[in-house]
C-alpha cells in the first residue's frame, strides 16, 4: 500500500521546515525570550509569502477541490494585513514573479500554509503567555480558533485522496517552491 501524500510531504519537507523554524527563531517563542521585533519579522515574512503567492495558488485549485476544503474560509492575507497595521508597519505590493504551474503544485503551496496556520496555534498560544504580548490580538496566528485540527484534517484528507502515487513529485515541487521562498525572503 502507498504512504499517504501528507505522510510522503511531511517526510520530504522536514529539512526545510526545520530551515524555515531555525530562521524564525522559533525556539525563543518556547523560552519566552521572543521580542515584539521578532513578531514583526516572523508576520513580516509570513505576510510576504502569503502577497505573492494567495491568490495565483487560490486560482489554480479547481472549484471542486475549492468545494471540498472551503478554501476562501483560508484566506489569510487580510489577517496578516491587520496585524501588520496594528504593529504601524507599511504593507507592500509583490515583488516576486511567482508561478503555480498545475493544481497539484497549488496544493503544495497549501500545504505549507495550512501547516503555518497548524503552528500558528501553537505560536499563538504561547505568546499569549510572554507578557511582551500581553494584550496583543493575533489575527493570522490562531486564525482558526477552536476549528484548526479539523481544518488541518479536511485539508490532509482531500489531499490524501486527490492525487495518485505518480503525482506525489509534482506536489512536492509545490511544496518546495513555498520553502524556498521563504528562506530566500
Amino acid at each position: 500500500m502507498n504512504q499517504p501524500l501528507s505522510e510522503y510531504l511531511k517526510e520530504n519537507t522536514k529539512q526545510f521546515h526545520d530551515a524555515v523554524e531555525a530562521k524564525f527563531e522559533s525556539q525563543k517563542i518556547f523560552d519566552k525570550s521572543y521580542t515584539l521585533n521578532d513578531y514583526r519579522q516572523i508576520l513580516w515574512l509570513n505576510y510576504l509569502f502569503h502577497l505573492n503567492f494567495e491568490t495565483k495558488t487560490f486560482e489554480a485549485i479547481s472549484d471542486e477541490t475549492a468545494q471540498k476544503i472551503d478554501l476562501e474560509s483560508r484566506r489569510k492575507l487580510h489577517l496578516l494585513e491587520i496585524d501588520l497595521k496594528n504593529l504601524e508597519m507599511d504593507l507592500t505590493e509583490p515583488n516576486h514573479e511567482i508561478s503555480v504551474d498545475s493544481e497539484a503544485e497549488a496544493l503544495g503551496i497549501l500545504y505549507v500554509m495550512e501547516g503555518s496556520s497548524l503552528g500558528g496555534n501553537v505560536i499563538k498560544k504561547q505568546l499569549s503567555q510572554n507578557a511582551e504580548f500581553t494584550n496583543r490580538d493575533f489575527h493570522f496566528f490562531g486564525c482558526y480558533g477552536e476549528k484548526t485540527g479539523e481544518f488541518w484534517k479536511n485539508f490532509k484528507e482531500v489531499l490524501d485522496a486527490k492525487f495518485s502515487h505518480d503525482q506525489y513529485d509534482e506536489v512536492l515541487r509545490g511544496t518546495q517552491k513555498a520553502y524556498q521562498f521563504l528562506m530566500d525572503s
